[in-house]
Formats: structure tokens, sequence, C-alpha cells
């Protein structure tokens, strides 16, 4: 095996030097990078991190969007020994003195101004960083502060530096072994401070190959880089797989013109959230409504055929002749232009990960013929742990082990992974390493589940987050917050929901509806409102969350496990749950402690048996500003149902 990233970038540039390595979208028009170009930018920054004092070991902060020279930058500070740490562009100033102190960092490669402007802001609380070079120099012309210096300057004076020293920059490339440190991540840091998950040349490239392996991927791959960078989910798909296979990664333009980009790339292997899946199958349905009746006529009748014929095409089962012929037609008239508009014409594979996918949601896009599958894996892990075969895609389910990977599950219910991928250990917490690490080389994932009869794994929450319910009907009952929340999460009207009853008698929850779904679902009503907060407080809004609730009861009814978790109370929360405010972490995990704790009135109220709660909460805008939303919530009571067990 190949033994670090740099050298995978050399070998790529000797044998297709002019083959797109990176594309990048600038005023609207795509810019390539070929493998020799790219070779010949990092050589540069090598050697300019090298003069201004990078050395092996090290830590060098990345902090964009996904942008060629930023992981030129990551590339080029691992051939000198050194390990890139990305952190999340949209994290506030405050969100950085963290993880920039404990790694020590003295160096940081960001994208723009606003970057700049959160480094300079917190100078003072992180002494150590000497050393920042932006990439886009727009609004940086008059600023001089010490250290600040152009990603332009670093990249031609190293270019110089290179040419007086040939054959050094291949010298550190050799040198590099494949147990080295390549890179540390910091998780989400649900339940207190972010860890540093260190992972080696070795366990990222071979989780790389062996993902890789699993879907055939080659170097003809489309891959379009659009989530956080930060995030080891998006830092696999286009960086480890990308040297690994040596595909083309597209970055977008702006968050703005993400879904324009992906029409126009046509990406071959896809990956997203259940969250991002939701959005565009959203806008889809409201464009449908805004359709005339003959189309929606169609649409109907087709995607009930597609939902009918599609899952069981795409696991090649065999079909009748009519079936077929009718979903041909059904091609030709919805779901090509269907996938097309989706960006999605040219699939061939595409993932979902991080959170449960709704059985309605997966089945649409299996139906119209697009190869969406899960998987499942975490930071620690080097992501790839399980993977849904083709022709084994399930919904409730997350897939197999793949090559290298042995599971366990313990009698608690807790998964254990053991896995070539595994982390080397959290940075300076080794405390924190062997809880999660075994003696004999055992992960505790700390999610629980199991393995059904096809050897497939189903996660059911996180082993800690399984409570149980306490008096009342169902004592003793299991309560799984997440699998409840997941559920109400695959209504397109809900955008989030945080639910409480471990040690409590019954379930209550908090809902979050999706602004842009049911507006529009109240403008067909005729149902004027003034904003977030006036429509969630809405009596239809509610009475629509209310039968979401209700069909969530009815579901969990039928699982003898999970019949206690019912939602007895719920409330729509006054105000979306936001990052900025500490209610979710950068990857959109809810903060549930934390929610607990700032909403604890609203939580006392539904265990009261109150009808109402009035509450005021403090909010963080965009501008840096802070305001207070403030309303009178409803307190609403669901019908719940007798289970498998009790009906038993």
């Amino acid at each position: 095996m190949t033994t670090s990233f740099p050298k995978l970038l050399l070998d790529h540039a000797a044998k297709r030097p002019d083959d797109a390595a990176l594309r990048e979208k600038e005023y609207g028009i795509w810019q390539t990078t070929t493998w020799a170009e790219l070779a010949r930018l990092v050589r540069a920054l090598a050697a300019g991190f090298h003069a201004a004092g990078v050395t092996r070991g090290q830590h060098v902060v990345v902090i964009g969007e996904n942008r060629p020279r930023l992981s030129a930058s990551m590339i080029a500070a691992q051939a000198l020994g050194a390990i890139p740490v990305p952190l999340y562009q949209d994290a506030v100033s405050n969100e950085f003195v963290f993880p920039i102190n404990n790694a020590e960092i003295a160096f940081a490669v960001v994208e723009d101004q606003e970057q700049v402007d959160k480094l300079l802001e917190i100078r003072e609380q992180c002494p150590q960083l000497a050393r920042i070079w932006y990439d886009d120099p727009r609004g940086l012309r008059n600023y001089r502060e010490r250290g600040l210096e152009a990603l332009d300057v670093l990249v031609s004076d190293g270019a110089q530096l290179d040419a007086k020293a040939p054959g050094r920059f291949e010298q550190w490339v050799n040198d590099i072994q494949p147990h080295d440190v390549a890179a540390m991540f910091f998780t989400s840091g649900t339940t207190g401070h972010p860890k540093g998950v260190v992972h080696t040349h070795f366990t990222l490239i071979d989780r790389a190959q062996a993902g890789a392996s699993f879907d055939r991927l080659t170097s003809q791959e489309e891959v379009l880089a659009y989530l956080p960078p930060a995030w080891i989910g998006q830092n696999i798909f286009s960086f480890s797989q990308w040297l690994a296979c040596g595909y083309v990664v597209n970055c977008p333009e702006s968050a703005e013109t993400v879904s324009i980009d992906l029409r126009e790339i046509g990406p071959t292997y896809y990956f997203a959230p259940p969250r991002v899946f939701e959005a565009l199958l959203t806008s889809v349905m409201i464009r449908m409504e805004d359709a005339g009746a003959p189309k929606r006529w169609l649409f109907k009748r087709f995607m009930d055929l597609a939902r009918r014929v599609g899952p069981a095409r795409m696991d090649r089962k065999p079909l009748s002749f009519a079936d077929r012929m009718l979903y041909a037609l059904g091609d030709v008239l919805i779901y090509g232009p269907l996938r097309n508009t989706l960006g999605f014409s040219r699939v061939r594979v595409a993932y979902t990960a991080g959170e449960a996918i709704g059985p309605d949601l997966f089945v649409f896009y299996r139906a119209i013929g697009i190869n969406l599958k899960q998987l499942y894996g975490s930071t620690e892990t080097a992501v790839f742990v399980c993977l849904q075969p083709d022709n084994e895609a399930k919904s409730d389910t997350v897939g197999v082990p793949i090559a290298g990977v042995e599971l366990k599950v313990l009698d608690s219910g807790e998964i254990l992974v053991r896995s070539p991928g595994l982390l080397k250990g959290y940075y300076k917490n080794d405390e924190a390493t062997a809880e999660v690490l075994t003696a004999d080389g055992w992960y505790r994932t700390g999610d629980a589940g199991f393995l059904d009869h096809g050897g497939h794994l189903k996660i059911i929450d996180r082993a800690k987050d399984v409570g149980r319910i306490m008096g009342g009907a169902n004592d003793g009952a299991m309560f799984a917050p997440k699998y409840v929340e997941n559920k109400l999460k695959f209504f397109p009207f809900i955008k989030e929901a945080v639910a409480f009853g471990d040690k409590r008698e019954k379930v209550c929850a908090f809902v979050n509806i999706d602004f842009e779904a049911v507006g529009n679902w109240a403008e067909r009503r005729n149902l004027p409102y003034a904003g977030y907060t006036d429509l969630a407080a809405k009596p239809e809004v509610i009475e629509l969350v209310r039968e979401c609730v209700e069909k969530v009861n009815a579901d969990l009814s039928q699982d003898e496990r999970l019949a206690g978790s019912q939602i007895s109370r719920f409330l729509v929360l006054h105000k979306e749950l936001d990052a900025d405010d500490g209610e979710l972490t950068r990857t959109r995990k809810v903060r549930r402690g934390a929610i607990a704790e700032k909403y604890g009135v609203l939580v006392d109220a539904l265990y009261a048996g109150r009808d109402s709660q009035y509450i005021e909460t403090q909010v963080k805008f965009e501008d840096g500003r802070t305001g207070v939303v403030s309303a009178e919530l409803r307190i609403v009571d669901a019908k719940t149902f007798h289970s498998v067990r009790s009906a038993a």
C-alpha cells in the first residue's frame, strides 16, 4: 500500500499529469487544476511552510469551504510531516479557541476575510498563533496585522525556494511512514469540549481504499465537495478517497450555488446527510404542488408505479414485462427529467449517513433509479465500517461490515468495532482514549444496535441515551430518544425534534417545524403568518404536527421493544434550534442536555400537565447581534396506542 497522501499525489502527477484533479467554480466558470499543476502547487506550499518554520509533528489549522488551495495546503503540511487540523468554517470565533490551544497551533491557512477576522479576534486568547495565510484577498488589502499574509506570497516564495533545492521535496515525502499522523479531526463536542481524533496515513488510506473497492470506484468518478471539510465524512470523500482513487473533486462557487453546480457537474459518486436529501425532495414536492392538474396526475401515477417496482428493480429482482415497459415509459417522462433536475442524472453510487433516513425518503430516491445506500461509521473509525451492497439496500439498516472490519454486540446492546481504520487516540486525552479503545483492539462506538438475520447492522440509538420509562403504564419500557426523534424528522414538516422520557413515566417532545415546507403548506391554505414564531403558533400548524406525532406513535406501537416510547405530550418551539445558540453541534446533532437545561421551564410544564407556558429566549443573529424571542407556547396531548405486547 502507498505510504502517504503526498506519495499518492506524486504517483497521480507522474502517471496522468494532464488529467483533472480539482475544479473550482469562479464567477460562474469552472477552473481546472491538473495533477501536475497540483503537485507543483503543493511543492511550493511545502517549501514556503518549511521556510516559515513548520516542522514535523506540528499542527496547521485549515479553515474554509472546499477550495483547491486549502486541499493543497493540507497535502503540503503532510509532506513536511506536519498535521493538518481542519475546523468548521461556520463556527463562531470562540469555538476556535479550545482546538487551537489544545493542539498548540501556531500556523493557520484560511479561506477569506471572514475567517481572518475570527482568528484575529481570538489572538489574545491564542498567543502562540503566529502566522495566518489567506486564500481569497477580497477585503484584506488594508489589513496590517502581525504574521498575516496572502497565500499567493507563500506560494511565490516557496516556488523560488523549491527551485533552489531540487530533490528536497521528494526527500520529505520519502521520509513519511504509513503510521505517521496524517490529520486530526475534532469531534462535535455534544457533551463538552471537542476531542481531537488522531488518524495516521495508514488508517485513512486503508479505509478509503476499502470503501473504493466495495463500490468499484475508479479515477473516472466525479464528486461535488460541498460539505464542511472539517467533517471527516466530507474529508474521506473529497480528500482521502480522492487521492486513493484519483478521481475529480469539484468545489462549488458558494453554498448558494450548490444546487446549480450539482446539475452542471452531474456527479457519479455522491454523499449527503439525510437533511440534504430531505431538502431536495421537499423542493420537488413544492414545485409539483404548483404544477397544473395534468402534470400532477401524471407525476402521481408514475410515482405510484415507481414506489411499487423501482426498489425491486434497483435490487435486480425480476419484474413482469408490463412493469418493465411502464417503468421505461416513466423513465422517459418523469424519472429521467427528475434525476436531471436534482443533479443526479449520472450518479452511480449515492450514500447517506450521520442520521437515520426516513423509509419513504429512501424508497423515493431508489424508486426513481438513484442508487441511494446507507453507511455506518464515525470520526474514530475513519468512516467506513458498514456499507450496503448495491442489491441489499434497506431503509432500516446501515449495511454489512466491509473488508477488515469485525463487529461485536455486547449484552448491553453496545456495538464494538475492530478495524484497520481505528483512531490512534484522542490528542492529549489518554483517559478518553482508554474509555473507547480496549486492550485487545476493540473500539466502543457508544451506539446501541444489533445484527439482523442477513448480517446487516441496525442502529437503535446512542447506548448512553437509551433509558427506561419509570412509573405509569409503561414502567420499565425501553426509551430510545434518538430513534423517536428520527421518526418525527422523517416527516417533511418537522425539521428537528427533542424527546424526553428517561426515568420519567411518559415521553414528551419539543418539535421544530420546517419553515419552508410548513410555510408553503400554509400559503396554499391562505393561512397568513408573520415569521417563524407566528407560523409555529398557528392552531392549524399545531394540529398538523399532532397528526405527525400520532402517526409516529402508531408506528412505535407495532414495535414491542419501543412501544413505551410513544409521545404523550409535545409543544412546537417558538424558534429554530441553532448551533450559534448552543442547541446543536456544527454537524447539526441535538445537544439534548443543553436544551433540557436551557428550556427547563418548558420541560417542567410538559410534565406538570399545563396547557401552555410563556418563555423568553435570547438568540444570536448572523451579524453577531443578540435579541429576545418570546411566546406563549401551547402544550398538546397526543393520542397513544396499545402496543402489540399489550394486545397480546
